[in-house]
């Protein structure tokens, strides 16, 4: 009976209602992204034109009228909340139970988007996007290691794949939806649509029985043992300082420690970093694409629907290119040295293409081979993904999640928009532009390579040792005259085998 009551499988999560539900809350996260980015939603300041005509303010920047610098702000403020709370909430989800955690996150993000549509001036919506990273926080770090745990064996990488697909498609639904319902009612009714359409899911996230990742104990499965046990009912120590409401520092100083000890051993781990450079990277470009890709196709091809042509051409091969990936890493054999072989080949193509795509005068030809460049680079979302699950501990995938999540847009998506910008500026041919970013995509193609061959010169080096410690050992067996001899030199091999041949026997 007791063993029941701990089992922490509900039985109404099947693996696949968990994969749909996860797929809705992150494409709602991304409908948000693309929403406030939309003209319906975002809006324009007052325009006159050389005759006196003038058309309304529109949207957010309309109504607060903000600068174009204020306007930028909003997009990018997500990211501190992301930064400050994406540690926090994996580094809790080793004492607290990482499901009711992102119920705690989606609720955060909630009330943070209604309050989005309750704004009343730029400081007041840009501390709201912000609660908004913090609510985001929780479901980035602690969705994929969910999925993982709960994915079939043959199909783990393809399940990552349909969960990351929800973001071009969450971003290219975000745009039509904010266009529609910001363009025919309001922009703020786009937002507090926005709240009650994810409003189910934190409440689900607190009355469903929690689900446990593999490789965490949280405080909840902690027996608080009788009075048999321990006299007058005694608590167990530790987590106990948390259901009490303790404030000793040090409990605090305790999480410190530990999570300091975490990021010193996911730093200390080569595959784990390694990727994360080849994937900033990655974002780098992507980023400067959706930001500056339609001004740039406007400008080359001198496209009068270019945010209508990328946004399509996003949308189709972000879909395709994800699930795409996941599949054929399955197909391989999903282990990170297949991954890395994927991710290297697939992003060392899908630039080759893009770069012939820019060098086009015609426009049928980009979008051919823009189309097949982009279906190629979309392939990586599954497998780069898949690599920081798993080359981890799995009680630090949480936290390997969160930080490579957190690591590309500091140093690849947010800073790319305005490097590129300076760029333009400097050249001023947009043309020359797309080239030298989209040449960036072989640097993270030449890190993943790096790794790959890494780990097959280690497996090299590896077997060679293994055959040293053999032959030494089967030469050291021919020594029975000196037993002293034959153990004092075996223990100083490095081998397993040292550690189960009978050395020390005359």
């Amino acid at each position: 009976m007791a063993s029941s009551a701990q089992d922490p499988t509900p039985t109404w999560f099947t693996p696949k209602r968990l994969l749909m539900i996860f797929c809705v809350i992150n494409t709602l996260n991304y409908v948000d992204r693309g929403a406030i980015a939309s003209n319906g939603v975002n809006g324009n300041l007052e325009i006159c034109d050389d005759s006196g005509i003038c058309t309304a303010a529109t949207g957010i920047q309309g109504d607060f009228h903000l600068s174009n610098f204020q306007d930028g702000v909003l997009s990018s403020a997500f990211m501190v909340g992301l930064l400050i709370a994406s540690p926090i909430f994996a580094s809790l989800a080793k004492s607290h139970n990482p499901f009711r955690l992102i119920g705690v996150g989606l609720s955060v993000w909630t009330f943070a988007i209604a309050g989005c549509g309750s704004s009343f001036d730029f400081w007041s919506i840009a501390i709201c996007r912000m609660l908004v990273g913090v609510g985001e926080a929780s479901f980035i770090s602690l969705a994929a290691p969910f999925i993982d745990d709960n994915a079939p064996v043959e199909q783990k990488t393809a399940w990552l794949a349909t969960f990351y697909m929800c973001i071009p498609a969450g971003t290219a639904l975000g745009y039509v939806y904010g266009g529609l319902v910001g363009g025919q009612f309001n922009w703020r009714i786009a937002f507090w649509g926005e709240a009650i359409l994810m409003l189910p899911f934190p409440i689900l996230g607190f009355i469903m029985k929690p689900l446990q990742l593999k490789g965490f104990t949280p405080m909840e499965s902690k027996l608080i043992p009788t009075s048999n046990e321990c006299g007058d009912g005694e608590m167990l120590a530790g987590d106990q300082g948390f259901i009490r409401g303790s404030k000793s520092p040090s409990i605090l100083r305790n999480h410190i420690t530990r999570f300091s000890k975490d990021m010193l051993e996911l730093l200390r781990d080569q595959v784990y970093v390694i990727n994360v450079l080849g994937y900033i990277s990655y974002n780098f470009v992507i980023g400067a694409y959706s930001y500056w890709g339609p001004k740039a196709g406007y400008s080359i091809y001198h496209m009068s629907n270019a945010d209508l042509l990328f946004g399509g051409i996003t949308i189709v091969c972000g879909i395709c290119g994800t699930l795409a990936g996941g599949l054929i890493l399955d197909k391989m054999t999903s282990t990170i040295s297949n991954a890395f072989k994927l991710l290297s080949g697939a992003t060392f193509l899908g630039a080759i293409f893009c770069l012939i795509a820019f060098c086009f005068r015609s426009l049928s030809g980009f979008i051919v081979l823009f189309s097949i460049g982009e279906l190629l680079i979309f392939a990586t979302q599954a497998p780069v993904n898949y690599v920081s699950l798993h080359c981890v501990k799995p009680n630090l995938r949480a936290l390997s999640m969160a930080i490579s999540t957190v690591s590309i847009h500091i140093f690849g998506d947010v800073p790319s928009s305005p490097l590129v910008g300076i760029l333009q500026d400097h050249i001023n041919d947009w043309r020359k532009t797309a080239l030298c970013l989209t040449s960036i995509f072989f640097l993270a193609a030449i890190i993943w390579f790096i790794e790959h061959v890494l780990k097959k010169l280690l497996d090299v080096a590896h077997g060679f040792q293994m055959l040293i410690d053999f032959y030494l050992t089967v030469n050291i067996l021919h020594f029975k005259s000196s037993p002293i001899l034959v153990y004092k030199t075996a223990t100083t091999l490095t081998s397993p085998l040292s550690h189960v041949l009978p050395f020390g026997e005359p």
